[in-house]
């Protein structure tokens, strides 16, 4: 066979997933990150950018950032600019899914291709250095007296952090359509709320808070895990006799349209990323858990996701 024909047949094959990942070359990746700058999807997708990279699985990865309704927005022109392309990937987790369920937006997630789950972690509370409240039971007492007058700040409607000051309120005999939550399009916006002092109580995932608590710019008050975090001083709302639990992950969809072997090739990539040191690194600097899960598996914990989230947000009064 010559060898420009040897060529070409190799390059169709790992265009079409049908060659093991070693023997592919290193693609362009366009990642969609449907939040904007400074939240839990944009260092998300970033560092799996990098980790893809680093892996030698892609040859550059570019980003766009489009945020609004828990991702909606984002996961709208994902659907409808990517259809077919086997080397676009969307960063997505709870928050989408708990947006869905409250927005019922036109594109959902049915539309787009599940890869993998990549991370797991709980969310904290925090109040601003300069608040008044010094606990969890301050802003009880304060929601209790007058629930409108405690603004609590976060992700988009329906993120964990939403579901969880509504459980909050719930468990503690407020009714839970009377919480005043205020949705930011992104973690840089949030957080520079709670840093200004626009809200009375802020959540989001612990690591991108953890900064802002280390410098003392924020005080935690609770938790949203079972048990406290590993080596946070932070108590957990159980703790507090607030019956609350409730956890986030993140992780990826691929385009419409694909092919399975393309899926499979894209699962491949993915996980071969998170192998990488860079990966490695980025687990450690954000205290992210790891929590793979790909494919078909992957596809299965949505769906159950779904169900459970839209019970828990029912039962909060949420939908």
């Amino acid at each position: 066979m010559r060898r420009d024909t040897f060529l070409k047949s190799l390059a169709a094959l790992a265009a079409a997933g049908s060659l093991p990942l070693s023997a592919q070359a290193a693609v362009a990746i366009k990642m969609m990150l449907p939040a904007n700058p400074g939240g839990g999807w944009d260092s998300t997708g970033r560092a799996l950018g990098k980790a893809l990279q680093d892996a030698g699985v892609a040859s550059s990865v570019t980003y766009e950032n489009k945020g609004g309704a828990a991702g909606a927005i984002g996961l709208a022109q994902f659907a409808n600019a990517s259809k077919g392309d086997p080397n676009a990937l969307m960063v997505m987790g709870a928050v989408m899914l708990g947006g869905i369920i409250t927005a019922k937006p036109p594109v959902d997630l049915d539309r787009v291709t599940p890869i993998a789950r990549l991370t797991s972690e709980y969310n904290v509370f925090v109040l601003p250095a300069s608040s008044p409240f010094k606990t969890m039971a301050d802003v009880v007492a304060q929601l209790k007296k007058d629930p409108g007058s405690v603004k609590w700040g976060g992700g988009s409607r329906g993120s964990t952090e939403h579901i969880a000051a509504a459980m909050i309120a719930r468990e503690v005999g407020v009714d839970p359509a009377k919480i005043n939550y205020v949705a930011f399009r992104g973690g840089g916006e949030a957080t520079a709320a709670i840093l200004g002092g626009n809200v009375t109580v802020g959540g989001s995932g612990y690591s991108e808070f953890s900064e802002y608590i280390a410098a003392g710019k924020m005080r935690p008050i609770g938790v949203t895990s079972g048990q406290r975090l590993k080596g946070v001083d932070v108590p957990t709302l159980k703790e507090q006799g607030i019956n609350v639990e409730i956890g986030n992950w993140r992780g990826v969809y691929g385009a419409p349209g694909i092919t399975r072997a393309q899926r499979d090739a894209l699962v491949a990539m993915v996980q071969k990323a998170v192998k990488s040191a860079a990966w490695a690194e980025a687990l450690e600097k954000n205290d992210w858990t790891p929590a793979w899960l790909a494919g078909d598996q992957f596809a299965d914990f949505v769906d159950a996701e779904f169900a459970s989230l839209r019970a828990t947000m029912v039962k909060s009064g949420m939908v």
